[in-house]
């Protein structure tokens, strides 16, 4: 039994995943397809760096196209695919134990060219301000960071942050709160003065 496109469109998460366990061929890449984006967007928030999400949401799928079988139900299939990627990130992060470089553009000259049209100070504005975000997000620990991600990012709830953390809603509040006020210091410098 295989789903066509037409029918992979009505049919839920759950539908596609018990399918895809029962052998249908299309029904998993049906489920990523529908997901991809936001998975894609955990990851690459959490590592900072496209190859290495890109690895980590690889290594997450490939978790969960083998590990279907075992899921329970107890949450949307959504949530169970998020907490995959978080936890395969993770990994990387604690694998790695490094902090990843911001990719270089592939070709600068014609990024610039493109951006004369536009008001080249906001553009250096912004570019620093996401630089600086992302250094000051690279200095606190994975775990609030992922917390960070999920709910201020992402904007999940804490109760579902703490489901695809597999950790209780109090200790996704504890990180967020740890974690926020660790970028309030590491961003101050950002803010404007009054007057």
């Amino acid at each position: 039994m295989t789903i066509g496109s037409e029918q992979g469109a009505e049919r839920t998460d759950e539908e596609l995943l018990a399918l895809h366990v029962e052998g249908d061929s299309q029904a998993f890449a049906e489920l990523f397809r529908r997901h991809r984006h936001r998975l894609w967007a955990v990851a690459l928030r959490t590592l900072r760096d496209p190859e290495e999400a890109a690895d980590a949401l690889q290594d997450a799928m490939i978790s969960a196209f083998r590990r279907a079988g075992s899921f329970r139900g107890q949450s949307a299939v959504t949530t169970w695919l998020h907490r995959i990627v978080v936890n395969a990130s993770l990994d990387r992060i604690r694998r790695n134990q490094v902090r990843a470089a911001s990719p270089m553009p592939e070709n600068p000259d014609r990024d610039l060219a493109l951006a004369s049209d536009q008001n080249l100070d906001e553009i250096v504005m912004n570019a620093d301000l996401r630089d600086d975000v992302a250094e000051a997000l690279a200095g606190i620990n994975a775990d609030q960071r992922a917390a960070l991600v999920l709910v201020d990012m992402q904007g999940y709830s804490v109760e579902e942050a703490a489901h695809m953390l597999g950790c209780a809603a109090g200790t996704i509040k504890s990180r967020c709160s740890r974690g926020r006020a660790k970028l309030a210091v590491a961003l101050a410098h950002l803010q404007q003065p009054d007057g």
